[in-house]
Order: C-alpha cells, then sequence, then structure tokens
C-alpha cells in the first residue's frame, strides 16, 4: 500500500511552517498551458509548465520551464543527462512519485517523492523571474512562491534540483 499523496492544503501548511509566503489565486480547472495563459494575466511572475518524463533507465525527470519554452524531446536528454531519448512518465508513475494527475504536474509535487527518485531541473530563464507560479498540487488554483523561497522549498523536502539552460535553442 502506498502512501497518500499530500494535498494542497497541507502543502501549503508546509511552506506556512517554513515561513515561507505565498499567495494562492483560485480559478477553474486548467489542463493545458494554454487554457491557463487566459486566468494568469491577473498573476504577476513567471508562469510554469512542467514536463514529466522518463528515460530509458527508468530514471524519472521533472522539468520545470517557462510556459512559453520549447523543449525539443528529441535532443533534450544530452542536455539533463539521460540514459538515451526520454518519454513522458505515465499518469500511474506521475501519481506514485508526485501525487498529481496530468494537467496538475508542479515542481511542488516534490512533496510527496519521499524516495527521491525525481530529479527535478528548472529552466534558467525560469528562474530569472523574482515570483514563480506553479499548481499547489491541483489545477484548479496557482500559487505563487518567491524563487529564493522556491528553492528552499525543495532543500526542505529533501530534494536537490539543477538549473540547466532548458529552453535555449542550443538545448534544443
Amino acid at each position: 500500500m502506498t502512501n497518500q499523496p499530500k494535498t494542497s492544503t497541507e502543502l501549503l501548511a508546509f511552506l506556512d511552517d517554513l515561513v515561507i509566503g505565498t499567495t494562492t489565486h483560485e480559478h477553474a480547472p486548467v489542463f493545458t498551458v494554454a487554457e491557463s495563459q487566459a486566468v494568469r494575466d491577473a498573476i504577476p511572475g513567471g508562469h510554469t509548465k512542467n514536463l514529466f518524463l522518463k528515460d530509458k533507465k527508468g530514471r524519472y525527470f521533472l522539468l520545470t520551464v517557462g510556459e512559453e519554452a520549447e523543449i525539443d524531446l528529441k535532443r533534450i536528454h544530452t542536455v539533463i543527462g539521460a540514459q538515451g531519448r526520454v518519454s513522458f512518465g505515465k499518469p500511474d508513475a506521475l501519481m506514485d512519485l508526485l501525487g498529481v494527475v496530468p494537467g496538475a504536474v508542479t515542481c511542488f509535487g516534490v512533496i510527496n517523492d519521499k524516495d527521491h527518485r525525481v530529479t527535478l531541473i528548472f529552466d534558467q530563464a525560469l528562474m530569472e523571474h523574482e515570483i514563480i507560479n506553479g499548481h499547489p498540487l491541483r489545477n484548479d488554483a496557482t500559487t505563487a512562491i518567491a524563487r529564493d523561497d522556491l528553492k528552499r522549498f525543495v532543500e526542505a523536502t529533501g530534494h536537490a534540483f539543477t538549473i540547466l539552460n532548458l529552453s535555449a535553442p542550443e538545448a534544443t
């Protein structure tokens, strides 16, 4: 039996315990970046899209990039250090590892990755924003967090993260 993933409420309580201030904006559920663009204009900061990927050796990667970033899946494995080409992780693995469903993928999901099986990589261009926005484990809200507080959150979960130039033309 697997542990129940943390809820959005538990995530926000964890952030509060770390004395990390956030602002959460409720909105209609969004499943794609295109749908989220309708709500993002009212929310300042960098908006994310997240790619949950798996390599040939069964290693998982979560790429958190700006919503406009274009990632070449045929070549990104050379940038992130994956073994061979990557593919999208299956929904059951997404739920098991990050505690979210497709459409709600978020870097906040590392709070549910107790075994540290997911390698988190932020895009350098996204991390230039002082405020980063992501789903708080559900796709009917967006949580704004300061970039440095996001780094503190990830470290508090016991995860490492890497910042790479994922969306640059030479990366794709």
